[in-house]
């Protein structure tokens, strides 16, 4: 049996790895309204049916390309996975306020941001690598957003920016999982989600240091593996300053607080696990962290 198959089954008994994910769309406000956008996709006989659990998303079946639509180009909206539209909605950003998104390309979830602020504040969106910041860029001029700074830089090192923010979103580098991998059980290993639980600590590290007293970071992955979920927040909320805000989801599972054993911090089941066999969307993992004062 694959390992990963094996540690999933001891997390969660009824746990299936056969899925399909529904494609899935947000409606982008910024450049049109829900109805217009709903009307023009249904007379080109595009299947739609509205996400209970999200504020703009639609799930959706074509007998073409949605990505080469004219009013894909015109930025109506994004082909976004239904759990990755869940931690923006969990931030709920504000007009006004100043965020800063930490993993920002290719700008899925920087552009839903701007879309909840209504392009009023500011967002400081960061990202290491040229060609995920030429996505983002198009990306952001595609769908209408005014209010953001891109900045090619180590999220590591966000502090160096020498600002505060009232909001953070920390969508973390993770190894991923297998609804959205076709060959994840072949080429991830449980020793690669803990390096990569390693790094996701300097992140949340650097996260908190640029975060204002009573400030909020989500913190998410699309990975399945404790050691990079319910195990980074036991050692954040051991380390720090902060604590669990309980979040609000139709959809999904709390967080882990035994994991092969050892028993974790009540706290964890404030946070949301989804698994991709219960939802029917990609695995994800969302904790709303405040920083106390």
């Amino acid at each position: 049996m694959n390992p990963f198959v094996e540690r999933y089954q001891k997390m969660e008994s009824t746990f299936n790895a056969d899925v399909t994910l529904q494609s899935c769309l947000r409606v982008n406000t910024l450049r049109t309204t829900p109805q217009d956008i709903l009307a023009r996709l249904t007379s080109k006989k595009v299947e739609l049916e509205k996400v209970p659990y999200l504020d703009f998303g639609h799930f959706f079946h074509a007998d073409f390309s949605l990505g080469a639509t004219p009013e894909y180009l015109l930025g109506y909206y994004y082909l976004q996975e239904a759990a990755s539209q869940l931690p923006v909605q969990v931030l709920q950003p504000q007009a006004g306020e100043t965020v800063l998104d930490m993993a920002a390309s290719p700008g899925s979830k920087t552009t839903q941001i701007a879309q909840y602020m209504q392009n009023k504040g500011a967002i400081i969106a960061l990202d290491n690598h040229p060609m995920r910041l030429n996505a983002l860029r198009n990306n952001i001029e595609r769908m209408g957003v005014t209010n953001t700074i891109i900045f090619k830089k180590d999220a590591r090192f966000a502090f160096d920016l020498g600002m505060q923010f009232d909001k953070i979103l920390l969508d973390a580098p993770c190894s991923g999982n297998f609804a959205k991998e076709k060959k994840f059980f072949e080429l991830k290993t449980v020793e690669g989600a803990r390096q990569m639980a390693r790094t996701q600590k300097e992140l949340l590290t650097a996260a908190l240091k640029c975060l204002k007293p009573n400030g909020i970071l989500v913190y998410s992955t699309c990975s399945l593996e404790p050691e990079e979920n319910e195990m980074n927040m036991e050692w954040l909320l051991k380390k720090f300053s902060v604590q669990l805000e309980k979040i609000n989801l139709d959809i999904g599972d709390e967080g882990l607080t035994n994991i092969f054993g050892e028993e974790l911090s009540l706290e964890i089941k404030k946070t949301v696990r989804l698994w991709p066999h219960k939802t029917g969307t990609e695995g994800f993992f969302i904790a709303k962290i405040r920083k106390i004062q």
